[in-house]
């Protein structure tokens, strides 16, 4: 049987053994960054680009969340556990980004890691801004995180995150598609539905974010709850939330199955948590 770490361990190689397909086939964003997370960070990330915030971004990938934060005027240091990830985002800069991204290998399940972070990044009074983008659900613990947070943001900094849905996503739940004849327009009328079986246990399991992709990753599932009393439990204070989800403008009719037409589900969570000033 895996151990807790053992599914950490295998979380880390996976993003190391996919980073160059992942980095192909995302790019500079797809249908998930244009349609869901990218307007949803708009509306939780108020940047004064007169003041260069400076961000922290957690598992950043290929650097495309780095690259939007620099364009709207911050100043980002993108970490992420998978060198080769931090490698891509680097050949993926433009002459605009260059001076105002910094790179660092970074572990957000290690307490010390994490304080070695607080220690030489941060003076006077913190990040304005820490950002952790579709990534909590391959991580197999957030506990060290929520308890570094504090120390790391500013007294009035902020942490947003988005994530793939607990309820509609990460719980595993089966996709059912009926097809009626004899829908109001004459047509077959389709429905979509999802049935969710199991929500507030579920064990680490196996999945693919980009069809073809080398290795398959571990999802790590938390019901709603225990998501957001980890932050709360160190102080944090929740102000924003939102679940977005597809419309029918992103149809995809040749894949019945496909989850932008599930229009009436969202498909992922966003949040925004602030420290609690004193």
């Amino acid at each position: 049987m895996s151990t807790p770490n053992s599914k950490h361990d295998e979380s880390i190689a996976s993003w190391k053994a996919n980073a160059a397909y992942w980095d192909n086939g995302i790019q500079e964003g797809n249908k998930y960054w244009t349609r869901l997370q990218r307007p949803a960070l708009e509306r939780m990330i108020p940047l004064q680009p007169q003041t260069e915030p400076r961000v922290l971004e957690l598992a950043t990938g290929n650097g495309l969340v780095a690259r939007w934060l620099v364009d709207r005027g911050a100043s980002v240091l993108a970490t992420d556990i998978s060198t080769e990830m931090l490698e891509l985002a680097k050949r993926r800069e433009m002459p605009q980004h260059q001076g105002k991204i910094s790179y660092r290998e970074l572990d957000v399940t290690s307490p010390e890691a994490l304080a070695a972070l607080a220690d030489e990044h941060v003076t006077g009074d913190g990040f304005d801004v820490i950002l952790m983008n579709m990534a909590m659900m391959d991580v197999s613990t957030i506990e060290p995180l929520a308890a570094a947070l504090p120390k790391l943001l500013k007294k009035d900094g902020i942490f947003v995150a988005t994530l793939l849905h607990p309820v509609f996503f990460t719980c595993s739940p089966r996709r059912n598609i009926q097809i009626v004849d004899g829908g109001p327009d004459g047509y077959p009328e389709i429905i979509r539905t999802k049935v969710i079986e199991k929500y507030l246990d579920v064990p680490p399991y196996y999945g693919v974010a980009l069809y073809g992709q080398p290795a398959q990753q571990v999802y790590f599932h938390r019901p709603m709850h225990e998501l957001f009393s980890t932050f709360f439990k160190t102080g944090l204070v929740m102000d924003a939330i939102e679940e977005p989800a597809f419309t029918s403008a992103d149809a995809t009719p040749e894949r019945l199955e496909s989850t932008s037409n599930f229009t009436q589900l969202p498909s992922i969570l966003a949040f925004r948590m602030r420290r609690m000033v004193a």
